[in-house]
């Protein structure tokens, strides 16, 4: 019987959200600096994708991430990009303000080293207002954006960016 009570005493200490938030916040702060790299872009399911150059810069709290970077493309064409995410008992919420410069909700949850969110877009973006957005962690100095939408005509999913940085 007393190994049962330590049990579920070690169990309920190592489940509670003040554990589970310093968790979070030691992954977060694996995710702050300097990130440099390229990938591609849709601006609409079933175009021709861009190749972009990026970089980031990530400040990281104890239930905090924030980016902020820009993106070229085309050569002549560069975009602001931020992300704010704060980390709770019950996930992540934040916003994201892509190139549109309109604010987008983001809210999901860390699996392993990737932070998976569903998107609220601002506006219709490929004819609804949802996609999803993951932020990961390849290996310790390498970070994967990626998003994924749904096309409607086929309802396939479709990776419409995908960027890999490095510090």
């Amino acid at each position: 019987m007393r190994s049962f009570l330590a049990s579920a005493a070690f169990t309920a200490f190592a489940f509670s959200p003040g554990l589970a938030l310093a968790a979070e916040g030691d992954f977060l702060k694996t995710l702050a600096g300097d990130w440099n790299g390229n990938g591609t872009v849709l601006t609409r399911i079933g175009g021709s994708p861009i190749d972009v150059t990026c970089s980031f810069t990530s400040t990281a709290g104890a239930t905090t991430l924030s980016m902020r970077g820009t993106c070229r493309g085309l050569l002549v064409v560069r975009r602001s990009i931020s992300a704010d995410l704060r980390a709770s008992d019950r996930g992540y919420r934040g916003t994201y303000v892509g190139p549109s410069g309109q604010p987008s909700v983001l809210s999901g949850n860390r699996r392993g080293n990737a932070i998976n969110l569903g998107v609220r877009w601002a506006r219709v973006v490929n004819g609804d207002r949802t996609a999803n957005m993951s932020i990961e962690r390849v290996g310790n100095d390498r970070l994967r954006l990626q998003t994924i939408d749904k096309d409607l005509s086929s309802g396939k999913s479709v990776v419409t960016s995908r960027i890999d940085l490095s510090r």
